[in-house]
């Protein structure tokens, strides 16, 4: 079994057949898909498709470009859309630096936010960063210091820096289709030396599909070429893959039952 660790399927590429979409997933031996909450005005959305699939969770979060038309004053509006129980994290949350859509101190404010509700709630944390490691890395051990939280830096991009800062904060990283780009020899390096214990998979669907169906639409069932070339890289089954990256999983997403007691 598999896990597509983040994907979006609220999204408008995914409205005409979602159903279909996800019983594609199935076929392909994935067996939870995460979809991610990126605005508060679309939580509704979110928690209905995960409330239609027993196989699908979601998490309550403002995506960096959205901060500066949704911006927190406190941890309040996360906590109470986490009180649902199909709702297992928080995020996604981060900061952006490269499109810089919303103010840089607004994202690291609503970022600010989200750790609050993830340490208040126990639920992980789901890290957006791009061409932000420096502030990225010193809100994430500034808020460590203050207290404990678990998360994960999801399509993870970064340098070897940001990954081992990562695992020293006991943050999990997760791979995405980027790492089956021809143009990924730097990325394919850092994962490489990830331990297995921490990895995870998504598509990020409908964005980044990987090899061979890159440039077309993404979805969930596409996240098997993903582990497939993690496990080469890792130079391990993808049987072993598989069942890591869901055991760990399921060891930060605690809410989320073992599919046996689902």
């Amino acid at each position: 079994m598999l896990v597509d660790s983040h994907c979006h399927l609220d999204f408008p590429e995914f409205a005409p057949e979602i159903a279909q979409v996800v019983a594609r997933a199935r076929d392909a031996g994935i067996g939870i898909c995460l979809t991610i909450g990126t605005k508060l005005s679309g939580m509704s959305r979110v928690r209905e498709i995960a409330e239609e699939f027993p196989d699908v969770f979601c998490t309550v979060g403002i995506h960096p470009h959205e901060a500066a038309t949704e911006q927190l004053a406190s941890a309040q509006p996360l906590l109470d859309l986490a009180a649902h129980p199909k709702v297992v994290g928080i995020g996604e949350t981060g900061l952006d630096y490269y499109y810089e859509h919303s103010p840089r101190d607004v994202q690291m404010a609503n970022f600010r936010a989200h750790i609050r509700a993830a340490r208040e709630s126990r639920l992980p944390l789901i890290v957006h960063t791009r061409d932000a490691e420096d502030d990225t890395i010193a809100v994430l051990r500034e808020a460590m210091e203050e207290g404990a939280f678990t998360g994960v830096i999801h399509c993870f991009t970064g340098t070897d820096r940001l990954a081992q800062a990562a695992l020293e904060l006991g943050l999990y990283i997760s791979a995405s289709g980027i790492l089956t780009f021809k143009k990924a020899d730097a990325l394919r390096d850092v994962l490489r030396d990830v331990p297995l214990e921490r990895l995870l998979v998504e598509t990020d669907a409908p964005y980044l599909a990987p090899v061979p169906h890159r440039g077309k639409r993404n979805e969930p069932a596409y996240v098997a070429q993903t582990a497939n070339a993690l496990a080469d890289l890792k130079g391990i089954a993808a049987d072993t893959l598989a069942a890591a990256t869901t055991e760990n999983f399921l060891r930060l997403f605690t809410r989320v039952p073992r599919p046996s007691q689902a």
